[in-house]
């Protein structure tokens, strides 16, 4: 008996922080999108699926705004995404190479990662900033980064790969390191190029590896806040003003709960197909 029991009285404590930090938080934010939950009213009245019907009701008080920050999610994503899956497979594929140095690379590009959305947002706002930044000065230009299009756009997606790129660059280069060298050498016995090694032999061998970082990547610009929130604070307008930030002003600002929280679980939904759809487009067998 005591057999039996012992996995689960070691897989107890993660049940637990689970349970409270992960299951808790969404059964309440699907039970306040079912509410219209005003933090300093003392009736929150059911209102059932009305707060997500506006979402999708065009003469409601939050659609336009709804709508524009998912089009600003999805302008991020769009932009983000193919960079931070593209440049970082770069950046793995040479630090996979032996050369001089190749460690301190290694930790120089992995580096910004280590700091929080706090610092990297002051700090690039402080250079970004278009009358005492320093980039402006150094080019003698006067480019609006934070407060004109497309340059808000540049300088969020800008500031996210430099900031995270190192972090898939890892991943990759772990993924790379467990592909068998004597594949690489028998397709170069067989003649290959390096164009049709990297085809054949390096992107089959990436395959669960690109899952993983396409997925999380698409999940983390989707959820994007922090940047937006301290580097542009949603300008030109409300231009820049992610769904996630949206929610943030909705529900704590304008104390909205309900609302926001129906707009949480769409968002998440709508990721939850995303999700799956990567792992049917990058399905992987092993053979």
């Amino acid at each position: 008996m005591r057999a039996r029991a012992t996995p689960y009285l070691f897989l107890l404590p993660y049940l637990l922080l689970f349970g409270v930090f992960g299951l808790l938080p969404i059964v309440l934010g699907g039970w306040l999108s079912l509410h219209q939950w005003d933090f300093q009213l003392p009736n929150k009245p059911f209102v059932g699926l009305d707060n997500y019907q506006e979402l999708f009701t065009p003469d409601s008080l939050v659609y336009g705004d709804w709508w524009e920050s998912v089009r600003a999610t999805a302008v991020f994503t769009v932009a983000s995404v193919p960079l931070l899956v593209a440049l970082p497979l770069g950046m793995a594929l040479l630090l996979n190479r032996s050369f001089p140095g190749r460690t301190f690379f290694r930790a120089v590009y992995f580096a910004p990662y280590v700091l929080g959305v706090a610092v990297i947002g002051l700090l690039w706002r402080f250079l970004l900033d278009a009358n005492l930044g320093l980039v402006n000065h150094l080019f003698g230009i006067g480019t609006p980064w934070l407060t004109g299009t497309p340059w808000a756009w540049v300088s969020l997606v800008g500031v996210t790969v430099w900031w995270t790129c190192g972090f898939n660059a890892v991943i990759y280069l772990a993924g790379l390191q467990d592909i068998p060298r004597e594949l690489y050498e028998a397709a170069t016995v067989d003649g290959a190029t390096a164009w049709e090694r990297f085809r054949h032999v390096t992107l089959p061998g990436l395959r669960p590896v690109l899952l993983f970082v396409i997925t999380t990547t698409i999940l983390a610009s989707a959820n994007m806040f922090g940047q937006s929130y301290l580097i542009t604070q949603g300008a030109p307008g409300n231009e820049t003003r992610t769904v996630v930030s949206y929610m943030v002003e909705l529900g704590l600002a304008r104390n909205d709960a309900g609302r926001a929280a129906a707009m949480s679980v769409t968002l998440a939904l709508l990721l939850a197909l995303v999700s799956a759809a990567n792992f049917r487009i990058f399905r992987y067998r092993e053979e």
